[in-house]
């Protein structure tokens, strides 16, 4: 872990203001957006642009690199993250914050992108698990401070959107001021998405499923505060639970991700979910239980984007692993997509609680379709699966690939020892 300190401190402490930036800028439009009296379902909206804007951004910022190089597409695309969330306060209303939210979530997939692509050059084979641990740890560590600098100012006024501009726009000189080699760039051949589903039913639903609940914690969380009578305080501090539950359990449930049959674990981890969003549905007055739960929810839901691919995995060879990352990813950001205007639309009907009523229905779900997938075919051997690579589901594809590079790694030197 030093020696990848040692190699990509500056990269790290780059994206760790990044991340609290982009931590910030997602809290503050929610508690904002009900203070300019914008809709739930508005709100839904703009939250869904950014994970569309992600979407579009992961298909072309490779061509982007090729074509100028990964310093001007870090430096631009930053600038225009900067500017954006400068503009919010300014340009207060649905259409002008959805193109935003658009632009920030495509630049930041290029930010990501070539951030991302030049750790994973300076990290080797022997650390590269190391790596992305390391780079799990800066990007929840982000998003929980973020919501400290929030709960510390007044969302009504334009400093609380001046200090992520700032952030964001600093944390390009430790990066840019250190990176020498410029990595070269390739895109993996993608796998259609008929074959990844054929491989992994499980897996592409998974991620589907993931791609929702992620995007509603991210996005819907600081709405459902605000609706829900929350103060800042307490917003900022439901939000950071839930990161930290993620933190916290990432490592646990990986562990036993290499030493049981996947598939009971997706289906145990989904249930606890579950019942942890049920129980927040019907608590929400409690606001110590309302904490537990988020706490559950958080640790549960985000190592299940990981516990997914790595259960594909285990149907892959390891030729095949890169390619099918690209299918992947490309189905969570579907589920992305749809999951604020699903969960704005469940609140519309069902209160904030439906914030709640989303998460319980998907993860629920979940376990259910991991149940009778259990009944379908046999579950590989412990002894024949790959080992767990931490990934938050907020990385890009570059994050993706590196983690199967792990595994790729693992498999192809359990088949030297055998």
């Amino acid at each position: 872990m030093l020696d990848v300190l040692k190699t990509s401190w500056a990269l790290l402490l780059g994206m760790l203001l990044l991340m609290i930036g982009n931590g910030m800028q997602g809290t503050l439009l929610g508690v904002r957006g009900d203070i300019e009296g914008f809709s739930t379902f508005e709100m839904s909206i703009i939250v869904s642009a950014y994970f569309l804007g992600f979407l579009f951004a992961s298909r072309q910022t490779p061509n982007w690199i090729r074509r100028v190089g990964h310093v001007r597409v870090f430096a631009a695309m930053g600038s225009f993250i900067s500017a954006v969330i400068i503009l919010y306060p300014t340009l207060a209303h649905p259409i002008a914050w959805t193109v935003g939210r658009f632009v920030i979530g495509y630049c930041f997939c290029g930010v990501y992108v070539t951030a991302e692509s030049w750790l994973n050059n300076a990290a080797t084979n022997d650390n590269r698990g190391k790596s992305l641990s390391l780079y799990l740890l800066v990007q929840m560590a982000g998003i929980v401070t973020a919501q400290l600098f929030v709960s510390m100012g007044d969302p009504a006024g334009f400093a609380l959107f001046v200090i992520p501009s700032v952030l964001v726009s600093i944390s390009f000189a430790p990066i840019l001021l250190s990176i020498s080699p410029t990595p070269a760039f390739e895109t993996t051949k993608r796998m259609t998405l008929k074959e990844l589903i054929k491989i992994s039913p499980l897996g592409c639903v998974s991620m589907a499923i993931l791609g929702g609940i992620f995007s509603a914690q991210f996005g819907m969380a600081s709405v459902y505060g605000s609706e829900a009578g929350l103060s800042l305080r307490e917003i900022s501090i439901f939000i950071s639970v839930i990161y930290i539950g993620a933190l916290v359990l990432q490592f646990p449930i990986g562990w036993l991700s290499d030493h049981m049959d996947r598939r009971i674990l997706i289906v145990m981890v989904a249930l606890i979910g579950g019942i942890a969003a049920i129980v927040a549905y019907f608590v929400d007055d409690n606001y110590a239980l309302l904490l537990a739960a988020g706490f559950v929810i958080g640790g549960c839901s985000n190592p299940l984007y990981a516990l997914a691919i790595a259960y594909t995995n285990d149907f892959l060879e390891p030729e095949d692993m890169a390619a099918a990352s690209g299918g992947l990813l490309f189905i969570n950001g579907l589920g992305a997509i749809a999951g604020p205007l699903t969960t704005g639309w469940l609140m519309g009907v069902a209160g904030p609680e439906g914030f709640f009523a989303f998460l319980a229905i998907l993860m629920l779900g979940l376990s259910g379709y991991g149940v009778y997938r259990m009944t379908q075919r046999a579950a590989p051997s412990v002894e024949d699966t790959g080992s767990y690579a931490a990934l938050a589901p907020s990385g890009s594809l570059v994050a993706a690939e590196a983690a199967q590079e792990v595994f790729i790694e693992s498999a192809l030197e359990e088949e030297g020892n055998t």
